[in-house]
């Protein structure tokens, strides 16, 4: 056994069917009284739920937050949380909704409440993406862990499909790159593992029956578990690529990582073949990168950039974007290569580690 270190992260996570019972409790726990709701304008219905189940410790909703976390937004809710004097905030969403909670955290230190209605894992980690014209940069900070994390499978139910299918890849993608982070160990490896398996067999039994608990519960357990190795650890190539397309292209965050991830890990084939061989069990498959795309394909995911609004002319710009900075990825950061295959993602072309690894 090769040395190591491991960092347990400081959330408290509930996890199970009507857990969102438990929200005005949490929040007492946590010594608050007055808490703001956050989610974005798709989901200020539930949101309005929420506020209400919270009684008198609801102290108002702000239902704008955005995709990548814009700094203007984020600007905006905190005059609103100023105005109501909210000493903690309750995010029921996704990665956006979960984001702006951060962001708040990271302003002024008060408690976040997480309940992710999504697969996307953010409520499970201490990093903040956030967008100032037009670029998109990230930090490291436990100041932005969620105190309190939610799961209620219930909540879950209504994902539509095709937000199911992207939003657990992009769980899987964080999974996949904890396997060949710098400081990876076997703790995470092993969550790793399992989250993607967990992940892979219930995707695509949502796709075709949405309300299947079972296949919900799987799944969210899934998301937790790769969340968590976002966390822990690292990340390298595919996180930094999807963040350049989001921030600087306004990509759609779930879509972008879903369509990257098997390039990426084609990419990293070369040099990371035990992560490889993990991955491909955990798919079941014989193939990482070909596996990941046929996972996409069964969930109805798009399946190419220009699907989502890449343009072609676009490629030269985010090769420059994503080699700018240097940054560690178990193969050298190469534009040549990095341009091959953001052209392979935008054309939508299967990917094989095999074939890279044979190269």
């Amino acid at each position: 056994m090769m040395p190591f270190i491991y960092n347990g992260l400081p959330s408290r996570v509930i996890f199970g069917q009507g857990t969102l019972s438990r929200l005005a409790d949490e929040v007492r726990e946590l010594g608050c009284h007055r808490a703001l709701v956050l989610a974005t304008l798709e989901q200020a219905g539930q949101a309005r739920e929420v506020l209400a189940q919270l009684g008198e410790l609801g102290a108002g909703l702000f239902a704008e937050a955005r995709m990548h976390t814009p700094v203007e937004v984020t600007d905006a809710a905190m005059r609103h949380l100023e105005e109501l004097e909210a000493d903690c905030t309750v995010a029921i969403g996704g990665g956006s909704t979960i984001g702006l909670g951060k962001a708040i955290a990271l302003r002024t230190g008060l408690p976040q409440v997480a309940i992710p209605t999504t697969y996307a894992g953010s409520e499970m980690t201490p990093i903040l993406g956030e967008t100032r014209d037009g670029l998109k940069t990230t930090q490291r900070t436990l100041e932005v862990l969620p105190e309190v994390v939610i799961y209620d499978v219930e909540l879950t139910l209504g994902l539509p499909v095709g937000m199911s299918g992207t939003s657990g890849i992009n769980a899987i993608a964080h999974a996949v790159e904890a396997l060949y982070a710098k400081d990876r160990n076997p703790v995470v490896s092993l969550m790793a593992e399992e989250g993607i398996a967990a992940l892979s067999r219930s995707l695509p039994r949502i796709a075709q029956e949405p309300a299947n608990q079972t296949a919900r519960s799987d799944a969210l357990y899934g998301a937790w578990l790769c969340g968590a190795c976002l966390g822990s650890v690292g990340m390298s190539l595919h996180h930094k690529l999807c963040h350049t397309l989001g921030g600087s292209f306004d990509l759609p965050h779930a879509e972008t990582h879903t369509i990257v991830l098997p390039h990426a890990v084609a990419y990293n084939a070369g040099a990371a073949p035990e992560a490889m061989s993990r991955i491909a069990r955990a798919l079941g498959s014989d193939d990482a990168a070909g596996g990941l795309h046929d996972l996409a394909r069964a969930v109805g995911a798009p399946l190419a950039l220009a699907d989502i609004g890449l343009q072609a002319s676009d490629i030269d710009r985010a090769t420059q974007i994503a080699t700018s900075n240097p940054y560690w990825n178990p193969r050298e950061i190469e534009a040549d290569g990095i341009h091959r295959l953001l052209s392979d993602a935008h054309a939508g072309r299967r990917p094989t580690s095999r074939e890279v690894t044979d190269a």
